[in-house]
C-alpha cells in the first residue's frame, strides 16, 4: 500500500517538474520498489523482535530450567553477521620500479 502511494505522488511530482512520460513511468516504479523493499525489511524485522519476544517468554515460563540458553539463541539471530573478508596479500614493491 505504501509503495502504491509513494509511486502516485512520485508521478505527481514528476508530472508537476516537467518530465516526459517515461521519465515519471521510470522514477515512479524506482520509487515503489524502493518503498517497497523498506516496508517488507521493517515487516521482517517486527516479525523477528517478535518471535524472540515469544521465546524469552517461554523461556522465562519454563522456570530456571536453562532459560538463557534459549534467549541467547534468539539474540543471536538479531546480531548482524560479520563476515571476514580475504586479507590481499599487497607486495612492497608495488607501482614503478624505477
Amino acid at each position: 500500500m505504501a509503495g502504491i502511494v509513494a509511486m502516485i505522488l512520485a508521478a505527481l511530482l514528476g508530472t508537476v517538474m516537467g518530465l516526459n512520460n517515461t521519465a515519471v513511468v521510470m522514477s515512479s516504479c524506482v520509487v515503489y520498489v524502493a518503498v517497497a523493499m523498506w516496508a517488507d525489511s521493517r515487516i521482517t524485522r517486527h516479525r523477528r523482535d517478535a518471535a524472540v519476544l515469544q521465546q524469552a517468554r517461554q523461556a522465562a515460563s519454563m522456570g530456571p530450567q536453562q532459560p538463557a540458553a534459549s534467549l541467547e539463541r534468539g539474540l543471536e539471530t538479531m546480531r548482524p553477521v560479520q563476515r571476514q573478508l580475504p586479507q590481499e596479500e599487497t607486495s612492497k614493491h608495488e607501482g614503478n620500479a624505477a
